[in-house]
Parts: structure tokens; sequence; C-alpha cells
């Protein structure tokens, strides 16, 4: 694919060069094997009537994206503050229920889409801009709940929760579990399942009963559906002990080998934890300036060599202008980074920072 030549653009290098690597698709890659276990359990439990779909472009139209899936028009979500956008009408998916309606309107009831989404976001040690997500879908038509005494809301919010239960249960065993009533625009009624996991709750997934017009716009007349939506990064790091979301995309042997065998029940063994080292960096910032965009800009200099971003300081003086000071962690996962890298490192983002965010270094 050509690079997109467009004002609208805002997708750099580093996650363009993602663009591609799939690695959902790796059988023994922790990514993989947790798709493929949640594939067994809906192939055992629904007779193979689940259509799977682990190859569909993660550059789609922003009515694919959003329109379709009924977020707002004036939802946060849509920014280029927080959406990768490769010119004004298309994105890098930010969820798998991008290609919700699509598959509704081609006749499909039962689906499951996995695949790699992209979203701007802060420098932690689980956040990064490209993860993958699994959705899943099931359609009911009428005769399905008409001798069940249900309406047919309730019948398939049954099914949905009875169906999720055994999901958690086959990955995370015999646990406690407790439904959370949440918003989504694509669904309603909506719920987050949450098991008690490592002695503290945890959230697995969000899901909900689909939002009729989906149904109706996509020619589901008289039907109902559930739709549920998985980050499979956040469930791979629990089930794997992988504690920084970086390793999953890195090709040291000390890693990748762990997973040969392509199984859940491997805990990942750490290597040598080499030294974090930590830069602070202190400015006066513009109206326009953004967390995300200060991140994009670290990302860009040091890739996945910065571990953390963190916000430590901030005030306003008497003038009304306002400074922050950021802590950045620089981390390598495979060696020992020297002073002089770190400071070219430091250098070079002070630099990128006060040219693309027009902010004043203090």
């Amino acid at each position: 694919m050509e690079r997109e030549n467009d004002p609208a653009n805002n997708v750099p290098d580093a996650i363009f060069s993602k663009l591609g690597m799939q690695l959902h698709r790796r059988d023994n890659h922790p990514i993989g094997i947790l798709k493929n276990a949640i594939y067994e359990y809906f192939d055992s439990n629904y007779s193979g009537k689940f259509v799977k779909f682990d190859d569909l472009s993660p550059i789609v139209s922003v009515k694919a994206n959003f329109d379709d899936v009924l977020v707002p028009a004036d939802h946060v979500s849509r920014s280029n503050n927080d959406t990768y956008y490769v010119d004004a009408q298309t994105v890098l998916r930010c969820h798998t229920s991008a290609h919700q309606a699509e598959l509704l309107k081609t006749g499909h009831s039962h689906f499951l889409v996995t695949g790699d989404v992209y979203r701007r976001d802060s420098i932690d040690s689980t956040h990064y801009p490209v993860f993958h997500q699994m959705e899943g879908v099931r359609v009911f038509c009428s005769d399905e709940w008409v001798d069940s005494g249900l309406d047919g809301t309730s019948y398939a919010a049954m099914d949905l929760k009875k169906s999720l239960e055994g999901l958690a249960k086959k990955l995370f065993g015999d646990v406690e579990m407790r439904w959370i009533d949440t918003y989504f625009p694509f669904t309603n009624p909506s719920f987050e399942l949450e098991i008690y996991f490592q002695e503290k709750w945890m959230e697995v997934l969000g899901c909900g009963v689909t939002e009729q017009e989906i149904l109706e716009r996509n020619g589901k007349i008289h039907s109902v559906a559930w739709a549920f939506g998985l980050g499979l990064e956040r469930l791979a790091m629990v089930l794997f002990d992988i504690p920084d979301i970086r390793l999953f995309w890195s090709t040291d042997q000390r890693f990748t080998s762990q997973f040969s065998e392509g199984k859940l029940g491997i805990k990942f063994k750490p290597f040598s934890k080499y030294p974090p080292c930590y830069k602070d960096m202190s400015f006066w910032i513009s109206d326009s300036f953004t967390e995300n965009n200060l991140c994009e800009v670290v990302r860009g200099i040091a890739g996945d060599l910065v571990e953390e971003v963190r916000l430590i300081d901030n005030f306003t003086n008497k003038k009304g202008m306002t400074s922050h000071c950021y802590r950045i962690a620089y981390r390598s996962m495979e060696r020992s980074l020297t002073d002089e890298e770190i400071n070219q490192l430091q250098g070079d983002v002070r630099e990128a920072v006060q040219s693309k965010l027009k902010v004043i270094l203090r």
C-alpha cells in the first residue's frame, strides 16, 4: 500500500510499519495462542457455527469505524488526537466492530473478527498504539426466543452471559464472576464481565445486546443479536505473566522461544531486566497541547526504547502560563542502553517536542 500524502494523515512511520505484521495469525505467539483457544471454545460449544475472520484490512472508512456502529458525531474518539487518519474519510480501525455492519449486511449471523487495531494513546507498560481485539456477534431470529417466555432482548442477554461465562471459565478456570452495567453506543443493555483473579477484580470484556438500528440498517429484520469485544493483549498479559506490552512485538529469541509449544498454561520467564534511565523535561504548554501528541513525538524518536511517559508536575504562573514536567523512562527489553544513547535520544526528543508541539522548553 502506498503511503497516503494527505494533509489529514497523522499516521507516523512507526505505526505504518506495524501494518501487516498480524501477530494474531502466529500460532506460536501469545496473541495467536489466545485467539486459537477462544476459537476452540466457540467451535466446541456452537458446532462450528461461528465464521472466523482474521485477515480483514485494518484500513477502513470513517463510516465503517464510527457511523455504522452509532458512535455520535461529537464523540471524542473521532478526533485526530485519539484516532489515526489515513485521509479525511479513512482511518486505521479503532476496534474490530468496524466490520460488524458489513458482515451483517452480507448475511452472516454468527461471526468472530480478530485483528490489529490502532489508537493514539499514553505510554506505559499496558498501553501501546497497536493492539489486537476480537469481536463476536450472534444473531437470533424471532422463532428462536418465541417459546422461551422472554422478549428478544432478555433472551439475547441471557444467552450472551451464559456464553461469555463459559469462555471465562475456559481461559481462567473456575473463577468468581460478576456483571457490571455500562454504556456503549452500539449495544443496549451493555455489560462488562469481571472475574476475581489473583486477588482482585479484573475486567475481561465488554458486551451487550446490539442496538436494533444496526440490525435493521443491515437487513436483519425481526431479529435480535448480541456482541462482545475483548482486548487480546490485556488477557494475554495476565494469562502468560507478561509484564510489559512491548514484549509482544519482540523478536528476541529469549521471548519468542518460550511459546513454541503454542498452548495456554505457559508462564513467561523474564530474562535479565535491564535498568531504566529517567530523564525529565519541562516546558510551557500551548492551548493545542495534548499528552497523546507528546507520546506520539516521543515514540517517533525512541520507538520501543521508551517505557513510560508520566506527568510528574504542573503549575500555572501569575501570567496564566501553564508548565508541565514529564518524566520519560527509557529501557530496552533486550540490552543495557549507554549514557551516550540516552543523551542523544533525549536531545532529539527535546528538539522534536519543541518544533512539533510549539511548546517552550524550560
